[in-house]
């Protein structure tokens, strides 16, 4: 699979990014307690239907077996579902394990019941993009197709 290294803002930040191909490798993960996981579901099945290769972790995952995932997955971008109220740990963990691994190319993003108020320490961990309720599934796809640009 190909890839470029460009510079790109990311919600008021330059970063250098990794240009993926398409299709993606998108991991789809529920980190922490929360059980609810419809959502994740459909997000996973609206990727796949998009031509994206997506892996689904399934319920309560650690944010180490997801960073273990993605690695083995060798997935390029990694979707966080919350309803939990635990964003604010898990998201962030899960950045900073995927530096430690080096795996700091992977595109991270988070959707679920994420007040604004938290979502600029988020973004500051090194989440890419925040989808809330209401969110159609061709903004995530859009979201994807722009990590080309």
């Amino acid at each position: 699979m190909g890839a470029l290294f460009a510079i790109r803002g990311v919600q008021g930040h330059s970063t250098a990014r990794l240009i993926m191909a398409t299709p993606l490798r998108i991991v789809i993960a529920k980190p922490g307690l929360d059980g609810h996981d419809r959502g994740a579901k459909v997000v996973a099945r609206a990727l796949r239907d998009a031509g994206h290769e997506v892996i689904y972790t399934g319920l309560r995952r650690t944010p180490e077996q997801i960073v273990r995932i993605a690695m083995d997955e060798d997935a390029q971008v990694v979707g966080l579902s919350s309803l939990s109220g635990a964003h604010g740990f898990l998201f962030p963990r899960v950045c900073e394990l995927l530096r430690e691994a080096e795996l700091q190319d992977i595109v991270v993003f988070g959707g679920g019941i994420i007040p604004e108020r938290d979502r600029p320490q988020l973004y500051e961990a090194g989440v890419a993009a925040i989808f809330g309720p209401g969110t159609t599934s061709t903004e995530m796809v859009e979201f994807l197709e722009g990590l080309g640009d």
